[in-house]
C-alpha cells in the first residue's frame, strides 16, 4: 500500500482538518455511485478510504508516523529503530495494546469507524448511503450494482425552448414524466432524471436525455437572441406601418416608422432565449424592403424621380 499522506496529497505534518478536506474530495470524486463502470475509480476511492481511516484515528497516525506501523496498519518489525512489542518491552506481544481496545480484531488493529470517520463523512455526502462494512481491511465491500442507465433524445420546439416550457417524456418502460427545461439551454445539453433507469439490485439507474432544439420556420437562433427576417413593402417602408410579427410567444405588431430603410434592425427586449442566470436575450428584427419584380407603375415613378444622395460614398469606391 502507498504512504497514506501521498495517497491523500497532503503533507506530513498536515492538520486533521486538511486530511479532511482532502479525503472529502477524494471520495466525492471517486465513490462506486458515480464511477460505477470505472475500475480504476474504484480502486482509488478504496485507497483513500483506507488512508483516511488510518490518519484520522489519532493513536494509529501518530505509530504511523513514528513507524511503527505501516500503511495497512500492521506493525513494522523494526518500527522507529527497533522491534516494538509489549509497550517497548522486549518479547512483549505488539498486539496487546490494540486486542485491549474495544472493537479490536484478530490483526490486532481496531478498524472501526469513529466520529468523522469515512463513513461518517460519506454519509454526510451521499445522503446516509455508504459501500462500507463493519469488518476490517478499511470496512470497504462493493455496493449492490445500480441498474442501467438509459439514453433519450428529446426534440424541445423552438418556443417551449426559449420559454422553458416543461416538457413531457415517456420513458421506455411506458411511465411519462415531466421534464423541466434548464436555463441555459443548448443543443446537446444532457440531463439526469435519477432513479428513472432500469431496475437493479442496488437501486435504478437514470434517464440520460439529450436535448435538441426544434427548427422554426422563420425565426432562428443566434446565442440567446433570436432573429428574424421581416420582408415590408415600399410603401410601408416609405410611409411608415404597423406590421404584425412572429415571437416565440406570439403575434404582436412592430411600428415602423415612415422612411425606415431596408436592413434596419429593431430590438424587442426580453424576447429572446433565457440565459444560465434567469435573464433573457432579445428578438432582433432586420427589416427586407421587398420590390415587386416587374411593376410598371413603380418603373414609370422611378423614371420621373432622383435620388441625388451620394448613398454609397463611405464604400470608397
Amino acid at each position: 500500500m502507498r504512504d497514506p499522506y501521498q495517497v491523500l496529497g497532503v503533507a506530513r505534518g498536515a492538520s486533521d482538518a486538511d486530511i479532511k478536506k482532502a479525503y472529502r474530495k477524494l471520495a466525492k470524486e471517486n465513490h462506486p455511485d458515480r464511477n460505477a463502470d470505472n475500475a480504476k475509480a474504484l480502486e482509488r476511492f478504496k485507497e483513500a478510504n483506507s488512508a483516511y481511516e488510518l490518519l484520522s484515528d489519532p493513536d494509529k497516525k501518530a505509530r504511523f508516523d513514528r513507524g511503527e506501523i505501516g500503511p495497512d496498519g500492521n506493525p513494522t518489525p523494526f518500527g522507529g529503530g527497533g522491534f516494538r512489542g509489549g509497550g517497548g518491552r522486549p518479547g512483549g506481544d505488539p498486539f496487546a495494546g490494540a486486542r485491549s481496545r474495544p472493537g479490536g480484531n484478530d490483526s490486532g488493529f481496531d478498524f472501526n469507524f469513529g466520529g468523522g470517520g469515512p463513513e461518517d463523512i460519506l454519509s454526510e455526502l451521499f445522503g446516509g448511503r455508504s459501500p462500507f462494512g463493519g469488518g476490517g481491511g478499511g470496512g470497504f465491500r462493493t455496493p449492490p450494482q445500480k441498474g442501467a442507465d438509459v439514453a433519450y433524445r428529446l426534440t424541445v420546439p423552438f418556443e417551449d425552448a426559449a420559454t422553458l416550457k416543461p416538457q413531457r417524456l415517456t420513458l421506455r418502460s411506458g411511465k411519462t414524466v415531466e421534464l423541466k427545461l434548464p436555463a441555459g439551454l443548448e443543443s446537446g445539453r444532457q440531463m439526469r432524471m435519477a432513479g428513472q433507469g432500469d431496475a437493479g439490485p442496488g437501486g435504478n439507474g437514470d434517464a440520460l436525455v439529450t436535448l435538441e432544439i426544434g427548427r422554426h420556420r422563420v425565426l432562428r437562433q443566434d446565442g440567446f437572441d433570436i432573429r428574424l427576417d421581416l420582408p415590408v413593402t415600399l410603401g410601408e417602408a416609405v410611409q411608415g406601418a404597423k406590421i404584425r410579427m412572429p415571437t416565440v410567444e406570439g403575434a404582436v405588431s412592430l411600428t415602423i416608422p415612415p422612411g425606415t430603410t431596408s436592413g434596419k434592425v429593431f430590438r424587442l427586449k426580453g424576447r429572446g432565449f433565457t440565459r444560465a442566470d434567469g435573464s433573457r436575450g432579445d428578438q432582433l428584427v432586420t427589416v427586407q424592403v421587398d420590390l415587386p419584380a416587374d411593376d410598371a407603375a413603380l418603373k414609370a415613378f422611378v423614371a420621373g424621380w432622383t435620388d441625388a444622395r451620394e448613398v454609397r460614398r463611405e464604400l470608397g469606391v
